[in-house]
């Protein structure tokens, strides 16, 4: 495994849910007789942080593009964050190309969303 640190800016975790963070390639074509392999992150960090004075419910879900299934919850399920506050999380997880890191809070643009990963290829 060859690992570097991924720079992810902060976002907002949008009232709908949506798409976060996600590291798949759109193009693995590289020179003449060589195939690249799709990335795949560890994220070893989330901090989530509420810049409003009232007390917000964030959840995250690990899954397809835009998922929110039941059972997908990941990291933070109903989590409540009073105002002013963050969480954070350090539980270790693996992300390949397929998954994607989506989250929904209960108002848009009150909740921010720092993540800490390492991207890494196989071999």
């Amino acid at each position: 495994m060859q690992a570097k640190i991924l720079n992810i800016p902060p976002a907002f975790i949008p009232a709908a849910v949506g798409n976060l963070l996600n590291c798949a390639l759109g193009s693995l074509s590289g020179p003449v007789g060589f195939t690249m392999t799709q990335p795949y992150l560890v994220i070893k960090r989330i901090r989530i942080m509420n810049l409003d004075s009232a007390q917000h419910i964030v959840t995250l879900y690990k899954g397809a593009t835009g998922g929110s299934a039941a059972g997908t919850q990941w990291g933070f399920a109903a989590t409540p964050i009073p105002g002013g506050s963050s969480v954070e999380s350090f539980e270790e997880a693996r992300f390949d190309s397929g998954d994607f890191l989506t989250g929904i809070c209960d108002t848009a643009s009150v909740c921010i969303i720092n993540i800490d990963a390492d991207i890494c290829l196989a071999g």
